[in-house]
């Protein structure tokens, strides 16, 4: 790929240079067309096909290069061919030559561009992906924009190239009009002045904004059409009604009762969602009861001899439901009422984009309201598999109705929920086995998070099948069994009494009205909304699980607060929401804590990374208290430091990420980092000492060698002092003591 753009770049500098050289650009001006139009004009009497042949070509292939003399060109056309023959040569000429120099800018500027302004480039694509179209038709339409300008950098966005020509094409036409009619009256043309007047420049520029115009209209159209079909409100009850209180509903409540606005809350079971009755708080209790069950056994490492644990899975599952009820507060009704959210029991249904049929244990209400926002999150996934009908299936939302521990449980899903809840279960001590499809678990990670995530697994006894596919429920026995395939094809039955689904989770869309004014669903079945996390009805916005793409709670509230400030005061200003420095820790023992790009991420964009690596085992607190398994991973641009993701393997991973996650989102580098104090001896040095790592690669070595001549000269040493590596190897020897 390099060698072709090489030679691309070598051919457009040749054929650039040659031009410039030929004294070509010498004769492209207004009075070398008006004095040779008689031959032009007899030339063109004589050979047309050579001519109009020729004139195409070369047309083009400035174009292409962005020389100049395109304006010329254009009126030459209109003197030679005339407005209808000459406007149809430019129109296809220009747009040609016009897409072949994006083509060349593409070829050769775009991939080391997005290489090294990977994260500033995003969000211009994204756009581009978006609005590019119509932004792009608004500059071809205006002159006072130099087209090959434009050519070069949308050229270098990820347009693509069949939407740059057709929209070149219709967007350059009034302009080549213009100038191919101007061409026909060449003669009496004084200046290139003469053909764009201020009026004419004016008259341009309304064009230009009449798509936007023309947008703006369409909306607004839209939402009058809205307002007839269902009757708008003249005045409403509310300025937000929020359907699900779970953590994205929630706190868009908060937002919205906190900037004195009137929110109406609506939840049908338990406030606090998933989060607090099914999924992160139950789930970190029973992570935390299972861990110690392993501190236990492990006692023996630091001198300390116990008996083999008892478990009491009843009494652990009551300290989960403690969990729950300790932090249910600050998720009540009653919390929520006294901050000035009007909270309300039952099943919400849009009726209208403005009006919510709500039905409740005391009637059905009716509230009209000014926005709506939709939090209804999600619920597990259970696939279709044959025989699963006959057994209770155990997800996240019902595992916690468990009595007693299941004696052999099959895991179907390695992703972060299997991997949890299976790993804590094994460590309670049930047989836990796990079928995978994909080759690793955590699927989204690197392969060496995932290896270091099986090791430890497997230590605690979990069976995993990598690899395999689940092809149905078998009746074993007196019990049942998952029958599997592997990557051959080769079959088997895992007996289990209890299986446990954890293949991910679908969005809850249905039931809320939405599907009979026009909701649309994405094909992962979330809500469709834009960038700023509105739907398709202008009024109605989606935040949390239930418009993914990231079902995690921070993610939700994160989402929660654009959807709410978007819906308020979107009339003035609208914030799209970036999850460029969003984190992710998945919390099994080893933890896997992510923000940013991984490398599988980074190989499969195209994205050029340094890969820094540092090892727990490096660090003093992770060696006292002998959990040293793991790994810092940063990825940063080549030769900088600022970084585009960071991977955490080990002990309380999640609580070390949360420097790499300021930084990303304030924009600082390891420099900084490893310039910031960090109180030894504590986990966060392991961010300092990866920051380290990251400057020994960088360090200046020809400025050392001289300083090192240099303090040899003042000591008044004859040569020159032993390597700075072996230098380095005795400074760390000191250190060690």
């Amino acid at each position: 790929m390099r060698s072709r753009r090489l030679i691309l770049l070598v051919l457009v500098v040749t054929l650039v240079v040659a031009f410039f050289l030929s004294g070509a650009n010498d004769y492209l001006t207004l009075e070398v067309l008006q004095a040779e139009q008689a031959r032009f004009h007899a030339w063109m009497m004589r050979e047309p096909v050579t001519v109009v042949g020729g004139f195409f070509l070369i047309y083009v292939a400035m174009a292409a290069l962005s020389l100049p003399g395109a304006t010329l060109m254009t009126l030459l056309s209109g003197a030679l061919f005339g407005l209808g023959w000459g406007l149809l040569l430019v129109s296809f000429a220009s747009t040609l030559g016009a897409t072949l120099a994006a083509l060349i800018a593409r070829t050769l500027l775009r991939t080391p561009l997005e290489r090294r302004y990977a994260r500033q480039l995003e969000r211009i694509n994204a756009g581009i992906l978006r609005e590019g179209a119509l932004y792009l038709f608004t500059l071809r339409l205006i002159p006072l924009f130099p087209f090959f300008v434009i050519n070069l950098v949308v050229g270098l966005t990820r347009m693509r190239l069949t939407t740059f020509y057709w929209v070149s094409q219709l967007g350059m036409l009034p302009g080549t009009v213009v100038f191919v009619n101007a061409g026909s009256e060449l003669a009496a043309l004084e200046s290139l002045g003469d053909i764009l007047s201020p009026s004419l420049l004016l008259s341009f520029a309304l064009i230009g904004l009449f798509p936007w115009l023309a947008k703006g209209v369409v909306a607004l159209v839209r939402r009058r059409s809205l307002a007839r079909q269902y009757g708008r409100p003249t005045q409403f009850d509310r300025d937000i009604v929020v359907i699900g209180a779970g953590s994205a509903g929630l706190v868009a409540s908060y937002i919205g009762a906190a900037v004195r606005s009137r929110v109406t809350l609506v939840e049908r079971e338990r406030l606090g969602g998933d989060c607090l009755n099914t999924g992160c708080v139950p789930s970190k209790a029973l992570i935390r009861a299972a861990r110690s069950v392993r501190e236990i056994r492990q006692a023996s490492r630091y001198g300390v001899q116990v008996a083999e644990p008892e478990v009491d899975f009843a009494a652990v599952m009551a300290h989960v439901q403690g969990a729950i009820q300790s932090i249910e507060p600050h998720d009540s009704p009653e919390r929520y009422r006294g901050l000035g959210v009007d909270v309300l029991e039952g099943e919400a249904q849009l009726t209208t984009p403005w009006e919510v049929k709500v039905a409740t244990p005391e009637g059905e209400r009716t509230l009209t309201t000014r926005h709506v926002i939709i939090a209804s999150g999600a619920r597990p996934r259970v696939p279709e598999l044959p025989g699963i009908e006959a057994v209770t299936v155990l997800t996240s939302d019902n595992l916690w109705q468990l009595d007693s521990l299941p004696e052999r449980l099959m895991v179907l899903g390695g992703g972060p929920i299997g991997c949890e809840l299976g790993q804590s279960l094994a460590m309670l001590g049930s047989r836990v086995t796990l079928v995978e499809s994909a080759a690793q678990l955590v699927p989204r990670e690197d392969a060496e998070v995932a290896r270091e995530l099986e090791v430890a697994m497997q230590e605690e006894g979990v069976q995993l099948l990598l690899g395999h596919r689940a092809l149905g429920v078998v009746a074993d026995g007196e019990g049942h069994a998952l029958e599997v395939a592997d990557a051959d094809g080769n079959t088997s039955r895992q007996p289990f009494t209890h299986l446990l689904v954890a293949v991910g989770r679908e969005a809850n869309v249905a039931g809320m009205g939405l599907e009979a004014l026009g909701g649309d669903t994405r094909q992962n079945g979330t809500l469709e909304v834009d960038e700023t996390l509105r739907s398709v009805l202008p009024n109605v916005w989606a935040c949390g699980d239930v418009a993914g793409p990231y079902q995690l709670t921070h993610a939700a509230a994160h989402q929660a607060w654009h959807a709410t400030v978007n819906a308020l005061f979107g009339e003035v200003k609208r914030f799209p929401v970036s999850y460029r420095a969003l984190p992710a820790v998945t919390f099994t023992t080893p933890e896997i804590a992510r923000v940013g790009l991984n490398e599988r991420e980074a190989r499969e964009k195209g994205i050029d990374v340094e890969v820094t690596r540092y090892s727990l085992g490096e660090l003093d607190r992770a060696l006292a208290e002998d959990e040293s398994r793991g790994f810092v991973k940063v990825l940063t641009r080549p030769g900088g430091d600022r970084i585009l993701g960071a991977v955490i393997v080990g002990a309380e991973a999640g609580e070390m990420l949360a420097t790499f996650t300021l930084a990303m989102t304030r924009g600082i580098g390891l420099n900084r980092l490893l310039s910031t104090i960090h109180p030894y001896p504590t986990r966060s040095e392991a961010v300092k000492a990866t920051a380290g790592v990251w400057k020994n690669a960088h360090k200046p070595e020809r400025l050392l060698g001289w300083l090192a001549r240099y303090f040899a000269w003042r000591r008044g040493e004859g040569r020159a002092p032993e390597s700075i590596g072996e230098r380095d190897h005795q400074a760390e020897s000191f250190k060690r003591g």
